[in-house]
């Protein structure tokens, strides 16, 4: 984790799946206007699933019982929204971690959740390599780095890469009843903080709302795109 940096949070609560994915996607095109990297929490307003941008609609529908079905911006299999945790992170450009290879990326972020558990008394660990047992599902087995709790899969996340910037989504299944979201949300912030992080609320203002509503109607309530391959 990049230290000595200004970032941003927010939380914007529970939304539907076309409103969510509207505002992660939004929050990446919206970069290098921004130019600070933006952490968001989120929930779900009803059970819903989303999946990869590059997954086949059909297949997937076969996968899960949840629905709304929604596509991702970024990749990764199916992801149920039922009982989980999410969040997103944004990245311009000129920030460190948007340099990152992919893999390189994607263990420093489970390393912050790991962290972050370990901060609630929670011991986790990373996976060491890749076990899967089932396809196109994301907590189906685990990949390389996938955080695991007693084994299982709780954390897993996708990125995706522009000349804009770089969106990271992740998923969290908490490994406790006993463990609160609200809880975890304040302990991902002073982790970050401890390492030299300096947080501040993040507004979002009139254009990125906007665009976020555009891509809501137009884009991630139609079946043509969630269905288009």
């Amino acid at each position: 984790m990049n230290t000595e940096a200004t970032r941003r949070y927010f939380d914007t609560g529970a939304g539907s799946s076309a409103l969510n994915m509207a505002l992660d996607e939004a929050l990446l095109e919206t970069m290098p206007r921004l130019n600070h990297a933006v952490l968001r929490f989120y929930g779900w307003k009803e059970p819903a699933a989303s999946f990869g941008y590059f997954q086949k609609y059909a297949e997937v529908g076969k996968l899960t019982r949840l629905r709304p079905l929604v596509r991702r911006p970024t990749g990764g299999g199916i992801v149920p929204h039922d009982a989980d945790w999410t969040y997103s992170l944004a990245w311009p450009c000129n920030d460190p971690w948007y340099a990152l290879p992919a893999m390189e990326s994607y263990r420093q972020i489970h390393e912050w959740v790991q962290a972050t558990f370990t901060y609630l008394n929670t011991r986790t660990e990373l996976a060491t390599q890749a076990s899967k047992t089932g396809p196109g599902q994301c907590f189906a087995g685990f990949e390389r780095f996938d955080l695991l709790y007693r084994g299982r899969k709780i954390a897993g996340a996708a990125q995706r890469r522009t000349r804009l910037g770089l969106l990271i989504q992740g998923s969290v299944q908490s490994p406790s009843p006993g463990l609160r979201r609200e809880d975890w949300q304040r302990a991902m912030l002073h982790v970050a903080e401890q390492r030299g992080v300096r947080w501040q609320e993040f507004a979002a203002d009139s254009v990125l709302l906007a665009r976020v509503a555009q891509l809501a109607d137009q884009k991630y309530s139609q079946a043509a795109y969630n269905e288009r391959r």
